[in-house]
């Protein structure tokens, strides 16, 4: 009995193969109908033919889906039977209702590097070469449906060869929207100008020079990461003398010349996604300790651009690669602002396909053996995540530092690329083009609703205004407890959100919290003991202050005198001690990154902050070697609140400090005793209400010594402790904690 069937295919359907897939399918099996991709990314698949043929069809979708495509929703609707002669792929419908995704970028498979490596093949050397199951998709497009004509490769007509591949189903170029050649693709140039571009490249890099790459989602600069001076050179010209810097290196046999590596970090290293994967790096590492300065990590990833490859086909060294960027700005995308960074850079590599949107690559860390997003930006975006929030269209805005923007349609939450810190008109400017685009390709028109943080001061909380629609503030720390929430799908939860920075509902910088919520409203029943920060954002850059910040009501000069460092001296110190304790301008805080901050100082390990974490930082890589004592914990009631006593954390510190007490192991004693604590009063509230999970995140869950310290107390309780997965702990996660509390309330 034959049968007309048409099935809706939503999910990561379009720019991955899957129409040539379907016909080669329906082919096989002797159907008739069309394939066609719809206006909002999901496919149209309609089948005539035999019942039992259009069953197999089916059976065989989910089992043969090109690899990387996603289905996440299949409708089916009987029709009456016309009669096609043949199955053919058909034009995109414009409009369409539903949901789909573009899938991400991601690396240069095999196949199309060996023709990039293949001297015979027309692709040989050329570094824009990709198919369906490779390359850029998500900084390329700029609306839906995805076809060419859509993208930046719009504007390169297809020469002969590359159109035979490209109208060819048997083909794994069929209708690949990048498609190129050296004859008809974008073509790369070098300023200044160079007859060889990749081989002058090299050779800069070889002689300690600095280049600029501009690849799939922006632009790099580069340099030999072996070499003290070149990247001294680099950091002194960016103004980022102590951040740490990503390493690309030519394979995974040079990984292990650098860092120790497990199975989970090796596969995250060559994946499609190829994100930086922060490793523990070995002791007699080639890399320059400029890299990441009195770190015991350090970022690496592998080659995903054929660019990339070709530029290792002439070096044989691992190369720092950090954004093409001002400190605080976004990366540079267009060819003559780039054309800028000449001052900095003693060759460009440049190109002609405009860079749709930009996107800095993902960063991942193995924390206490699980995977942490430290950004979520290349190789994930815009993939989105399934949490059911009901029918409204939500915008989540995030927060002020490490900000994305996550979109709620349908079902699905797309997080935007990594936005970066929205504390400027440039960076504002990039979250709006951002918002733009994420409307575009989720064929999502305008917002019910939208969600930004409490902060009164805050750039993305004055742009929520400006929609012209329903505004919910919420809570920084309940946005991050609610990502857990949302993307674990738990119905309540008990959560620690401990980070560095964080406006409470009183007003007061919160940072060490213990809360329960069901999405809709939280409870802060438990945090760190107040502490005081002098000066107030100075407490932050200066982390000698937060040690009279802690010990304000007990032996604070003397301790400052012999353990506190401030640029200006003695008198600085003095001006610290008088604002202390007369209370002049003196927040209060409860944030754990603060406490750390003032450990790295008593330790002087890190008197000056430079860039966002680094005291906290150093301090965990000093406790790396250390081993942790166990010392006494004391709890008291604060606000209504059970509290962890700080202060009597942080004396024992200088105690052992002054008894001779090792550095590293007071690292590891300070780490341990923040983590037991906290897991201490979260287990005793899911216990009162009679919960099984605890949830960890903000910035310092990171930190797996600390993970593991709450991890150890949960368990002891016979709880189980969950975190994030794939969104990050930090700020990259607010914007999707916001939508999820914004769609229960």
């Amino acid at each position: 009995m034959k049968t007309r069937t048409v099935l809706k295919v939503r999910g990561t359907v379009q720019g991955v193969g899957f129409r040539p897939f379907v016909y080669r399918l329906a082919t096989d099996l002797k159907l008739h109908g069309t394939v066609k991709n719809l206006g909002d990314s999901g496919v149209e698949i309609v089948l005539e033919g035999e019942k039992e043929k259009v069953k197999k069809f089916e059976g065989r979708l989910g089992e043969e889906i090109p690899p990387l495509a996603d289905i996440k929703q299949l409708d089916k609707e009987e029709r009456k039977f016309s009669g096609f002669e043949e199955f053919q792929i058909v034009g995109s419908s414009e409009a369409s209702r539903g949901s789909g995704t573009i899938p991400p970028d991601t690396a240069i498979c095999d196949d199309c590097l060996k023709d990039v490596k293949n001297e015979k093949s027309r692709y040989s050397g050329y570094w824009a070469t990709s198919c369906v199951n490779c390359g850029p998709r998500f900084s390329v497009v700029k609306e839906l449906p995805y076809d060419r004509r859509r993208t930046s490769m719009g504007k390169f007509d297809m020469c002969k060869d590359c159109s035979d591949e490209y109208e060819n189903p048997g083909d794994r170029r069929y209708h690949a929207q990048t498609i190129a050649c050296p004859n008809c693709g974008p073509e790369l140039f070098s300023v200044p100008s160079r007859e060889r571009p990749i081989q002058s490249a090299s050779e800069i890099l070889e002689q300690g020079g600095i280049i600029a790459l501009k690849g799939a989602g922006g632009t790099h600069l580069a340099c030999d990461a072996r070499k003290d001076g070149s990247i001294q050179n680099l950091k002194e010209k960016l103004n980022r003398r102590e951040k740490p810097l990503a390493v690309m290196v030519p394979g995974l046999d040079y990984v292990d010349k650098i860092a120790r590596t497990n199975k989970r970090e090796r596969e995250a290293l060559k994946s499609v996604r190829r994100p930086i994967v922060v490793l523990e790096e070995r002791n007699g590492s080639p890399l320059s300790q400029e890299v990441s300065p009195e770190l015991s990590n350090v970022g690496i990833m592998l080659p995903y651009t054929g660019l990339h490859h070709l530029i290792f086909e002439n070096i044989d060294f691992p190369i720092v690669m950090t954004s093409a960027n001002s400190p605080g700005k976004p990366m540079l995308v267009e060819n003559e602002r780039i054309k800028q960074m000449e001052d900095i850079a003693d060759l460009l590599l440049l190109h002609e396909r405009k860079v749709e949107a930009r996107c800095d690559d993902s960063v991942v860390r193995f924390s206490d053996g699980e995977r942490r997003f430290i950004r979520r930006s290349r190789g994930w975006t815009p993939e989105p995540l399934e949490v059911d929030l009901g029918n409204e269209r939500i915008l989540g805005l995030g927060g002020e530092f490490g900000n994305t923007v996550a979109v709620y349609k349908d079902g699905n939450c797309y997080l935007s690329q990594h936005i970066g810190d929205v504390d400027n008109m440039e960076t504002l400017n990039f979250l709006k083009e951002s918002i733009g685009h994420m409307k575009k390709i989720t064929g999502t028109e305008s917002f019910d609703l939208v969600a930004c943080d409490m902060h009164p001061g805050f750039m993305t909380t004055e742009l929520a205004e400006e929609f012209g629609t329903e505004v919910q503030k919420i809570q920084h720390h309940h946005a991050h407890l609610a990502s857990v929430l949302g993307e674990n799908e738990e119905e309540e939860i008990v959560g620690i959100v401990a980070d560095g920075t964080g406006y409470g509902d009183n007003g007061n910088v919160w940072g060490g919290e213990v809360i329960y919520t069901n999405g809709d409203s939280f409870e802060r029943f438990g945090s760190l003991s107040k502490m005081l920060m002098p000066g107030g954002e100075k407490a932050i850059q200066f982390p000698s202050r937060m040690i009279a910040g802690i010990l304000y009501d007990d032996d604070m000069r003397r301790i400052l005198d012999k353990h506190g460092s401030f640029p200006r001296g003695p008198e600085e110190r003095e001006t610290v001690i008088r604002q202390t304790e007369e209370r002049l301008n003196t927040p209060t805080t409860t944030s754990a990154g603060r406490f750390l901050d003032a450990v790295s100082s008593l330790l002087n390990i890190c008197r000056s902050k430079s860039y966002q974490g680094e005291p906290a930082l150093k301090l965990e890589s000093a406790a790396v070697n250390g081993t942790p004592l166990d010392i006494e914990l004391d709890f008291k009631r604060e606000g209504g609140r059970r509290v962890l006593d700080v202060q009597k954390i942080f004396r024992r510190m200088v105690e052992l400090k002054e008894n001779g007490v090792k550095k590293q192991d007071i690292a590891a004693t300070a780490q341990k005793a923040l983590g037991k604590g906290l897991g201490k009063i979260a287990a005793r509230k899911a216990e009162d209400k009679g919960l099984e999970k605890i949830g960890f995140t903000g910035g310092v869950a990171y930190n797996g010594s600390i993970t593991r310290a709450v991890r150890n107390e949960v368990e002891r309780k016979n709880l189980e402790l969950i975190s994030n997965r794939m969104v990050p702990c930090g700020d990259g996660g607010i914007s999707f904690g916001q939508t999820v509390v914004a769609g229960r309330s």
